[in-house]
């Protein structure tokens, strides 16, 4: 009997664990998904990232540069430059559902942590065009330097930092009265901004400058400004894109462009540890959900490059469009 009540207790307790097992193992197997700009082919490519395969291209319009996701992961925007629109693709259906008029030459956008707002660097009209996502309309048209270019939102929505590439600067903008508040100097062709985790700074690349400049995002000040050296580069290859901040956020991967690498960089020594070689200019990159994966689009191999965050060691390279330019990936 004790050995029947044992045997009995044992089935009961895989009948309830099993749909539990079942559950997590489906969890375990199902992949992210990789959206990437072709800036030549007019497309976006979807990866599959545990399989590393190309699961679909999708048309979307002329010239697609800047792309996000909506803080709800439910929608792709994509800025379509020689459209002067944005496409907006449903990530479930991968299929474009709306296109929204943006302004001239779309080229980086970001969106409010609440998803209602866009704001969208017009690079021909040097303005930031500020839209409601849900209704397509623009509430607000704020000039600043010439071809506006990176577009950072702070971490609470309160501040937007657009980057001007001709006039090297670096503008912080009040979105309750949408006026500029803070002008910063900074090297030459400044190409993305973007907030640490704890909102506390910016780093914003410059690409002819070959540096990154963290600003303190309350007093506007220039705290450190972060060099790169690579031996057997010539410094003017060194071009400074896109940045992505681990999730812990103590280390940032910076894009090097014409460099062929990503250099990664201790966020409280502002060191850099590391430069990984990718494929060639590596403009734009992004992490993984969970955080151990990073992914760089390689324009002129027309690939992107699977990066270890913990080894920092490039893994494997997957074929996309041509020209690819940025990237998000999708739960």
């Amino acid at each position: 009997m004790h050995a029947t009540r044992k045997f009995l207790s044992f089935v009961l307790a895989f009948l309830c664990l099993g749909p539990l097992l079942a559950t997590a193992s489906m969890g375990q197997a199902e992949a992210a998904m990789i959206f990437v700009t072709n800036e030549k082919d007019d497309t976006v490519s979807v990866v599959d990232s545990q399989s590393l395969k190309l699961v679909n291209t999708i048309q979307v319009g002329h010239r697609p540069r800047g792309i996000i996701i909506t803080p709800d992961k439910k929608d792709i925007i994509v800025c379509l430059g020689d459209d002067a629109q944005l496409a907006v693709i449903d990530a479930q259906s991968m299929k474009v559902k709306r296109l929204l008029d943006s302004g001239p030459d779309p080229e980086l956008l970001n969106i409010s942590p609440d998803g209602k707002t866009l704001y969208i660097a017009n690079e021909d009209d040097s303005l930031v065009t500020v839209m409601d996502y849900k209704t397509g309309q623009v509430t607000q048209e704020i000039p600043i330097g010439v071809e506006p270019e990176g577009m950072g939102v702070s971490p609470d929505g309160s501040i937007v930092v657009a980057t001007s590439e001709s006039t090297s600067m670096a503008h912080f903008i009040d979105t309750k009265t949408y006026k500029v508040i803070a002008n910063i100097l900074v090297d030459s062709r400044p190409r993305y901004a973007d907030f640490t985790h704890d909102g506390a700074y910016v780093w914003v690349t410059s690409e002819v400058g070959g540096t990154v400049s963290v600003i303190d995002a309350k007093t506007h000040k220039i705290v450190k400004v972060i060099d790169f050296e690579i031996p057997g580069v010539r410094p003017e290859l060194i071009g400074p894109v896109g940045i992505n901040f681990t999730t812990d956020g103590k280390r940032a991967f910076i894009c090097l462009g014409k460099a062929n690498r990503l250099a990664v960089v201790d966020t409280s020594t502002y060191k850099v540890i590391d430069y990984v070689l990718v494929g060639q200019r590596p403009w734009h990159a992004a992490l993984s959900p969970d955080g151990t994966k990073l992914y760089s689009a390689n324009g002129l191999t027309n690939d992107i490059t699977v990066v270890d965050v913990a080894s920092l060691r490039a893994e494997k390279s997957v074929p996309v469009g041509r020209l690819p330019w940025g990237l998000v990936v999708r739960p």
